[in-house]
């Protein structure tokens, strides 16, 4: 079977820079590449015969050879891994697995490895509950976490004093060894410092060679005007001290907001609901209301007002985070009916309600208006 064409494999024009020949080798490689393709054979014949096109079209010498002899250039021998490209073949497939799989190489989150294979120290979490007071006008808090900081006595180098870490014979103090697989070539974590390039022979007696021992902190949280329920805030560097002198994780304070004994919150608005008599309700007047900043409101309430009529303060409800506004108080009034009467105010009542008229109550006299129709329409049809 003959072979496809270099150029065309890779799906370039014949004059393709250098620059569009790797981005267009890169796109196919990850495309066939079998980690991504397990169990796919055509996808692995593919990404083989991808490798092959760029080992020659990525060497300007077997390039020139290919353009002018094609695929009999590499005969008898001369085929495209020969001798002088294998390590910068496998330089460049490096890069390729640190694209597929950095992130995985590193342990992602916390345990990440900085410079010289030292780990990053792992974030915390720490819960806060704060009242609805607090979320509005903000507060000063102070935690107390247990937590690992950098040992003292080794200045979290991991050996003991006097002594220090040296390369790990492995890798070198790289912290990865490469394997040959095929014409290419793979890096994985050292197996003897497990990517941290050093070795301690002589470890700290106070940190047992982590470079971190455990104890307790303090620290003072500022929680900001505004905040709602589920807020997270971020503290740079105050989490865990990393292993060996790495850089220390961070510390995420996490809000709960407690419920509160008047007040129910939709985003930065509030609301309320206060009990009237029926008599306020019906020839009007006013109240005083507590609002969440510490003053009082005054609420006029018209004459002839329902249960379940609502009133807007503006300005009267929760900061609103970073930023001047407010929002606003919304109080809902709730008729109570009145109860345990006495003789005189029964016969008062009664007096009342015979005095009363549709204009009295015009909802329920209307109410019962369409019930009444509404029968008398069913008794005509059962007639007819």
């Amino acid at each position: 079977m003959s072979k496809r064409d270099y150029y065309e494999v890779l799906g370039v024009q014949r004059t393709a820079t250098e620059v569009e020949l790797k981005a267009s080798f890169r796109k196919l490689a990850m495309k066939y590449h079998p980690d991504r393709n397990p169990g796919d054979a055509e996808a692995e014949i593919s990404f083989k015969e991808i490798n092959e096109a760029y080992q020659v079209l990525s060497d300007p010498q077997k390039r020139g050879a290919y353009d002018r002899f094609g695929h009999a250039a590499f005969q008898n021998g001369g085929g495209p891994g020969g001798p002088g490209f294998g390590n910068e073949f496998g330089d460049f497939m490096s890069d390729i697995f640190d694209t597929f799989f950095g992130d995985a190489r590193q342990g992602g989150g916390g345990g990440r490895r900085g410079a010289g294979g030292r780990e990053r120290g792992a974030d915390l979490r720490y819960n806060l509950e704060i009242s609805l007071e607090d979320a509005f006008k903000g507060r000063a808090a102070s935690v107390t976490i247990p937590t690992s900081v950098t040992c003292e006595v080794c200045s979290g180098t991991g050996a003991k004093a006097g002594s220090k870490p040296r390369a790990c014979p492995t890798c070198g103090g790289a912290g990865r060894v490469r394997a040959a697989q095929g014409f290419f070539s793979i890096e994985r974590t050292c197996p003897n410092c497990h990517g941290r390039g050093e070795v301690i022979d002589d470890p700290c007696a106070n940190c047992g060679g982590a470079g971190r021992t455990t104890r307790e902190r303090t620290l003072s949280v500022n929680v900001p005007a505004g905040v709602e329920d589920g807020t997270r805030i971020r503290i740079a560097g105050e989490g865990e001290a990393g292993m060996r002198g790495g850089p220390p994780g961070d510390l995420y304070i996490f809000l709960t907001v407690k419920p509160h004994e008047f007040f129910q919150r939709d985003g930065a608005d509030l609301y309320c609901q206060v009990p009237i008599s029926f008599v306020t309700a019906s020839l009007g007047g006013e109240f005083v209301v507590p609002t969440i900043d510490g003053q009082e409101a005054k609420v006029k309430v018209p004459e002839g007002t329902s249960s379940g009529k609502q009133f807007r303060l503006r300005q009267k409800g929760m900061s609103v985070l970073r930023s001047r506004d407010f929002g606003d108080l919304y109080i809902q009034v709730a008729v109570e009916t009145p109860q345990n009467l006495t003789r005189r105010q029964r016969e008062l009542l009664l007096e009342f309600e015979k005095e009363s008229s549709k204009d009295t109550s015009p909802e329920s006299a209307g109410f019962f208006a369409r019930m009444k129709d509404f029968f008398e329409g069913i008794g005509g049809a059962s007639r007819s």
